[in-house]
């Protein structure tokens, strides 16, 4: 069986204008305007579809489209922990919680979680572990 891996997932904003302050600004990433006023969120390889506002998306959605504030995710944060809370901290972001130990896809991390303007419930995992003996 080939191997398959995310390439995008779709996320639903109530203000673009924040929204896009929020997602380039505290997480990173690239602003990527398309066809038809349709906006997307770069990470590297991997894309956040955005629906919003005034931006027809046709038809072909999910049977319940999601809503502003109904998403869940979680992006790596290649730092240690301690750093993803400075960072959130540094923006005014609050933190809902962690430090904490969870499992991702990459096995065992420490995530923090947090929420978007409109309260999708974020998470960064650091699969970074703590040298042995300290």
């Amino acid at each position: 069986m080939r191997m398959i891996r995310l390439d995008h997932c779709v996320i639903h904003i109530s203000d673009w204008e924040t929204s896009n302050a929020f997602y380039r600004d505290v997480l990173g990433a690239e602003v990527v305007e398309g066809g038809s006023g349709r906006v997307a969120y770069r990470f590297g390889d991997t894309q956040l579809n955005v629906h919003g506002p005034g931006v027809d998306v046709g038809t072909l959605v999910a049977r319940l489209p999601v809503m502003p504030g109904n998403s869940d995710l979680c992006f790596v944060w290649d730092g240690a922990p301690e750093d993803a809370v400075a960072h959130l901290e540094r923006h005014g972001v609050a933190i809902e919680d962690g430090p904490v130990t969870r499992h991702g896809a990459r096995g065992e991390g420490t995530s923090v979680y947090f929420r978007d303007p409109d309260g999708s419930l974020l998470e960064l995992i650091s699969y970074i572990k703590e040298p042995k003996g300290v």
